[in-house]
């Protein structure tokens, strides 16, 4: 396979461009692409722009050096049965997106010189976690039912930030009811009111690394969201993250629209006070009344917007409440072997140096030589049935660490492969550092490394657009949950948000954002026939 065949989305151009688009979707990501799609569906024709060479945000693979792997799909959780979830994913592909179960054991948690894990089925779920825990079962009981709870918080969550100003207005003490007690809470806060054993609350907590907080720090909502999403196992697109977008975009095209790559946006425009169209960085205007902004809420108010429109309409204050998630290092490996030979698991492994995951976050903060917070591990190769016959004779892993972007940032101002030789010297010191981890589970694997490389958090600003690096968009923290002007609708006529700045962080997240930003563009009466379709 060659690397143009990753390439998905069509290359900008001003001359390619149609006259009339009914809109405009800024970043091709998940939710960027939901909402494009969506809209199609109901006869609008979208224009999706994307910087990066290929469309998915962080859906999309990359190939080197004879391997492929992911940058952000690690695996996804409700798609094993007609969940709704699996149902929007049909609905946006046209069924060609095909789903490969991991293993029963689907993460693995390395908890100092512990080991648990989590096993796929609601019921299996929690029996394993009681035999792990044996004189917890009342403390597990309870949390199980929490869970049970936690989709009606979640969906009054959802309707929250969809709903207009004045059915909000009415419905809040309703939608606040339903977020009640534990779920206006920190998930240490709820976690060490069900039981006092510092291992059982790690491995509760052992996913914190999916939204970038650490139990004291991340409202339950957020907690429950993800081990919720997760308890019937985790899956893999078969055929690599790529297939997600390239699956989705016949649709955006079916109704005249197009995905553009290499196409930066340098400005949403605004004229008398409502979106006039968007400025791209080769100085073309593409006129249009609506722009959906799926570049974060960071790059939209800080970067796209003029910043006296901004303070006008009070952005400049609403967004001080809110800051970037953590950044990240990516180190992507080749070996050469099949994942079967290599004995290569379908589970993740998450390693902690200790079950005080906060004080593990402030230790490695306040001196680099610490242990990383966590370390996850995965093995996508091994995962996806159809690696083999794309790549034959191969296998790869993929490793995601926390790394302050403070620690890159006297290298932002150069370009991507050209830093330096001192950059070059500190990423292969980070790198060598997060192999040790690999070697130390699976030592068989010394000196069987074809290669691999390191991505840093200036390599997701330079392919992702995201300013700091950061992995999940805004910080999931109980500031952000409160944040209510985080909706669709902005206070700029013709600009709206999507994606996962507007609810939950994630691939599905995203996607959810962009049915719910579709809706709040569409109104739920005019909406009602196409969830029927997509929900039948």
């Amino acid at each position: 396979m060659k690397p143009s065949t990753l390439r998905i989305g069509y290359r900008y151009r001003p001359n390619r461009l149609a006259a009339d688009y009914d809109a405009i979707v800024i970043g091709s990501g998940m939710g960027g692409l939901t909402t494009a799609a969506l809209l199609s569906e109901l006869g609008w024709k979208v224009c999706v722009l994307e910087q990066h060479y290929t469309a998915g945000g962080y859906t999309h693979s990359y190939e080197r050096n004879g391997y492929e792997w992911d940058v952000g799909v690690h695996y996804i959780g409700e798609v094993g049965a007609p969940t709704r979830s699996r149902k929007m994913f049909d609905f946006l592909s046209g069924g060609k997106l095909e789903w490969a179960p991991m293993a029963d054991e689907y993460d693995r948690f390395y908890i100092g010189d512990k080991v648990f894990n989590a096993i796929a089925g609601k019921q299996a779920f929690r029996d394993n976690l009681v035999r792990q825990f044996p004189d917890e079962s009342e403390a597990i009981d309870a949390y199980m039912k929490l869970l049970d709870r936690s989709g009606e918080a979640l969906q009054s969550f959802g309707m929250q930030r969809g709903l207009p100003t004045w059915a909000r207005r009415v419905m809040r003490p309703w939608l606040a009811w339903k977020r009640r007690g534990a779920f206006q809470k920190t998930t240490w806060e709820v976690l060490s009111s069900l039981t006092g054993n510092r291992d059982l609350i790690a491995t509760l907590c052992g996913q914190w690394g999916d939204m970038g907080m650490p139990p004291k720090r991340s409202p339950f909502m957020a907690h429950a969201m993800i081990a919720r999403h997760y308890l019937y196992g985790g899956f893999y697109p078969v055929g690599g993250s790529w297939r997600i977008a390239e699956s989705i975009i016949p649709k955006i095209r079916a109704a005249g629209g197009e995905v553009f790559t290499y196409a930066k946006v340098e400005r949403i425009a605004v004229e008398n006070g409502r979106v006039a169209g968007v400025d791209m960085q080769d100085g073309h205007r593409i006129e249009c009344a609506c722009v959906i902004s799926s570049a974060g809420v960071d790059n939209t108010f800080n970067h796209l917007l003029d910043d006296d429109i901004v303070r006008r309409t009070g952005y400049r204050r609403r967004i001080g409440n809110v800051k970037p998630s953590f950044a990240h290092l990516g180190v992507y490996v080749g070996l050469q072997g099949t994942a079967e030979e290599l004995g290569l698991p379908r589970t993740n492994f998450w390693i902690y140096p200790s079950n005080d995951y906060d004080a593990a976050v402030e230790a490695f903060m306040e001196d680099a030589d610490a242990p990383f917070p966590v370390v996850y591990i995965s093995f996508p190769s091994a995962k996806d049935p159809d690696y083999q016959r794309r790549h034959p004779g191969t296998a790869t892993i993929e490793i995601v660490a926390p790394a302050p972007y403070a620690w890159f940032e006297r290298w932002r101002g150069g370009t991507w492969g050209k830093r330096g030789e001192d950059y070059d010297a500190f990423k292969a010191q980070l790198g060598e550092r997060l192999m040790e981890y690999v070697y130390e589970k699976l030592p068989h694997l010394r000196g069987k490394v074809d290669y691999y490389e390191v991505s840093t958090p200036l390599s997701t600003n330079w392919f992702g657009g995201y300013q700091h690096g950061e992995l999940y968009g805004l910080e999931h923290s109980p500031e952000r949950i409160r944040q209510t002007w985080l909706r669709p609708r902005t206070a700029i006529p013709g600009l709206w948000l999507t994606g996962q700045d507007i609810l939950t962080c994630g691939v599905t997240g995203a996607m959810m954002a962009g049915l719910i930003t579709t809706m709040s563009m569409i109104g739920p009466r005019r909406m009602a026939p196409l969830m029927k379709r997509i929900y039948a």
